[in-house]
């Protein structure tokens, strides 16, 4: 066992087994003593000025978020574990587990943990500017980032998301990017965050079939109403984000265009009609260029077509993204939303599966999201054979 694997493991343990409690909390501070990832509670204590409500940053389902400041003058961000959350004690191991194998410039850097008594809290490298969601949706604020800004802004996400795909130890998924979960340092280099939800992806598997978490507005349409979960969940989300931050507006609660039920609708009709550029906030006026925006547009909606299959990697989106203006030859077809019809067929012999939802409100440690976050059960799971209707419109049970 390598390790980052032994130290996680010792430091999971106290979460669920109530014997050996103290021997544990002890091969914990050994191993962790070695890794420099053990951060005594005192410490802790000390930094967050003994958790004070004025250095709170936030609260998820985990429970609060405090920031503080070390003795040697970094700034860090801490997690602490709500006592009575069982949905966070899942969300809170998930992430510890997740992030102890990743390190990448765009995914938030998990520092170290502290296991002491009934406290457990992970402990980060604090962020300096708000969540994208703050800045990006405010009308006051929005001014605060011009072109070149959202467009290495995207260029990150989408660096940080390959890493997490491909480069990383394992294939993760992250399953609730969104603006709310890419928090921005002082530089403005976006930092992916949150994986409460993050799913490890089977490499010898095109897609697992899960229950469904994520935020509404930002899932793609063949998890919400399938279960059918793959890195192409993450590009729909992705491209989600890209038409967030060219047109200063919310997917989720998009009102620009009375005929248009979303962002992603109205973006593709502009687009089919040859006036992307109309998509634009109109507070990049000054910063912008009208040739990028339109290519960025188009892969925006490259990213949210309806058939994941014809959506990019994000190995090619990084590629794409790095091009001149006009050398796309790509045409997106129809962005999907919960509720439309995935036009090629599904495979034969896939697992569709059903549930129930209900609503719940996680939040990133800057921020306290106002996006409904969906977490739904699966109740059946059936597998069928499909055909392909006549008219080309959905799969046909046999």
């Amino acid at each position: 066992m390598t390790k980052p694997k032994k130290l996680l493991s010792n430091f999971l343990k106290p979460f669920f087994s109530s014997s050996n409690k103290g021997q544990n909390e002890e091969d914990l501070e050994k191993i962790a003593a070695q890794e420099q990832k053990q951060f005594p509670f005192e410490v802790l204590v000390s930094a967050t000025k003994d958790f004070h409500p004025d250095n709170k940053l936030g609260e998820g389902g985990f429970g609060p978020v405090f920031k503080g400041i070390l003795k040697d003058g970094r700034e860090i961000a801490v997690k602490k574990l709500s006592h009575s959350s069982r949905q966070g004690t899942k969300q809170f191991k998930n992430e510890a587990k997740l992030l102890a194998r990743v390190q990448h410039r765009n995914v938030v850097n998990l520092l170290g943990y502290c296991a002491h008594g009934v406290e457990k809290l992970l402990v980060y490298e604090y962020v300096a500017n708000e969540s994208l969601d703050k800045i990006l949706f405010k009308s006051t604020n929005r001014d605060v980032l011009n072109w070149k800004q959202r467009h290495d802004i995207i260029i990150g996400i989408a660096r940080g998301l390959l890493y997490l795909h491909e480069g990383s130890h394992n294939c993760i998924i992250h399953r609730d990017i969104k603006a709310s979960n890419i928090l921005l340092d002082d530089k403005w280099v976006p930092k992916i965050a949150d994986f409460g939800m993050a799913r490890l992806y089977p490499e010898d598997q095109t897609h697992v079939n899960t229950r469904v978490a994520g935020t509404n507005g930002y899932m793609a349409p063949e998890y919400v109403m399938y279960g059918h979960l793959s890195v192409k969940a993450d590009v729909f989300s992705f491209g989600v984000v890209v038409l967030e931050l060219i047109s200063g507006q919310k997917n989720s609660n998009f009102n620009r265009d009375p005929d248009s039920r979303s962002l992603l609708e109205w973006g593709y009709k502009l687009y089919k009609k040859g006036r992307s550029w109309e998509i634009m906030d109109p507070a990049l006026a000054q910063s912008a260029v009208p040739d990028e925006i339109a290519m960025y547009v188009q892969i925006g909606l490259l990213c949210t077509q309806s058939d994941p299959q014809l959506r990019p990697t994000m190995q090619q989106l990084v590629v794409m993204l790095s091009k001149k203006p006009g050398s796309l030859d790509k045409e997106p077809t129809r962005p999907g939303y919960p509720g439309s019809r995935i036009r090629s067929g599904r495979p034969a012999g896939s697992s569709h599966t059903t549930g129930t939802s209900g609503a719940s409100n996680p939040s990133t440690f800057s921020s306290t999201s106002s996006s409904n976050t969906v977490s739904a059960t699966a109740s059946t799971s059936i597998t069928t054979r499909h055909r392909l209707d006549p008219h080309g419109k959905r799969p046909m049970r046999d």
